[in-house]
């Protein structure tokens, strides 16, 4: 039945989420409510194309909007503005050596007002992830200064894009591009981005209808379950304690 969205207990199992066409069309996408965000929930949601997304004081709230945003690693629009910066900036991309700053930065209020979603329950669910080899952080670094980065989670041939953050110019965009480089050498298909905005437009991001991207799931990650341990993380440099 459309209309109204199923509410989630912990006990719940972590794959008890109801069929994504049930989702509401306004506000586009909302699907369900409640549970937790556990790895296992938050992996089975991954699998079924559905993220969390709430503000603080509200329920867990879970999406899958249609259509859905998505780049694929080959066509990421690279400005003239953008192959300078990533020339002559001296910027360096790591994979894994800052997770934790990554995803504080992405949540900060000063470096980007979009991020304060990005509450301590989140911030560590994604920690877990990190540890468990299924969430990564891709930053650009200017010397031994953070510069710009952004996270998301690994599942098969899909990256799942969170949020990304930049406080020099293109150094998130010069962290999206590593980014598809490596997806590429990796034979991965796709990034969910999952809401579409002008900015993510403007490097290529398409709006696909949301069967399609359900589809490609099922063909990149169905039921794909080990982590992937990707390049750079040494064990002094990856995060391993919990979100302050």
């Amino acid at each position: 039945m459309r209309g109204s969205i199923v509410w989630l207990s912990e006990r719940d199992s972590p794959d008890a989420f109801p069929p994504v066409d049930r989702a509401l069309r306004e506000p586009d996408g909302l699907l369900a409510a409640g549970g937790d965000l556990s790895p296992p929930r938050l992996l089975a949601a991954y699998r079924r194309g559905i993220f969390p997304w709430y503000s603080r004081g509200q329920p867990i709230l879970w999406w899958c909007p249609d259509p859905r945003a998505v780049l694929f690693p080959n066509e990421l629009r690279v400005s003239r503005s953008l192959a300078k910066s990533v020339r002559n900036r001296g910027y360096v991309t790591r994979l894994n050596t800052a997770f934790r700053d990554v995803i504080r930065a992405c949540g900060s209020s000063e470096l980007r007002p979009g991020g304060t979603w990005l509450s301590p329950e989140m911030r560590a669910a994604y920690l877990k992830l990190h540890r468990l080899g299924f969430a990564h952080s891709i930053e650009t670094w200017e010397g031994e200064r953070l510069v710009g980065g952004l996270y998301g989670v690994a599942m098969g041939g899909v990256f799942f894009g969170e949020s990304m953050f930049s406080i020099e110019r293109d150094a998130s965009k010069v962290a999206l591009k590593r980014l598809c480089d490596e997806l590429q050498a990796r034979g991965s298909r796709m990034i969910d981005c999952q809401m579409a905005t002008p900015h993510l437009l403007s490097l290529g991001a398409q709006l696909i209808p949301r069967p399609s991207f359900i589809e490609m799931l099922g063909l990149h990650v169905g039921d794909a379950a080990a982590p992937e341990r990707w390049a750079d993380a040494t064990p002094a440099a990856t995060d391993s304690d919990s979100a302050t």
